[in-house]
């Protein structure tokens, strides 16, 4: 009998709310495999820890170039201190009754003021070059007014 019997109003409403409920649950499965998709980045994952593992790594070797590229920056930036990066030069005419401005002082230093200050005496007969060693912008050989002027205008730099 009961293959013969009617379909009552609740067998007809179970069965349709069976279907939506396959294909809710489709949807849902289909949303999470894009989602897992994403998050194994198209890798073949046997198991969960497996892909935490291979993160893990990368993320040690990121903080590993992080590092050396840290060294590398602060090995340049020391180098960079050193270089000759401040120079002024000055010219100017040391003799008042002839010639031009054909002597000059011209200063070389890195930022910690080391360096050298390097001067010319032009006169009808000679050149005369002089240089004078710096170590903080001060020289143990007395300096003249230009090479002072020179010095103080390469610092400014």
């Amino acid at each position: 009998m009961i293959f013969g019997t009617v379909p009552t109003l609740a067998s007809q409403l179970v069965v349709p709310g069976l279907l939506v409920l396959i294909l809710i649950l489709l949807a849902w499965i289909v949303y999470l495999e894009i989602r897992l998709g994403r998050l194994f980045r198209g890798k073949k994952a046997t198991n969960f820890e497996g892909i935490i593992a291979d993160i893990g790594q990368a993320i040690d070797e990121l903080f590993s170039q992080t590092n050396q590229g840290t060294k590398r920056l602060d090995n340049i930036e020391q180098r960079l201190r050193r270089t000759l990066s401040k120079f002024h030069t000055v010219r100017f005419n040391p003799f008042k009754d002839h010639g031009g401005n054909q002597s000059f002082a011209t200063c070389l230093m890195d930022d910690s003021g080391d360096g050298v200050v390097v001067s010319s005496i032009y006169t009808r007969d000679k050149v005369s070059v002089y240089a004078k060693p710096l170590t903080h912008q001060q020289s143990t050989y007395e300096l003249t007014e230009e090479e002072r002027q020179s010095i103080a205008e390469a610092a400014k730099r």
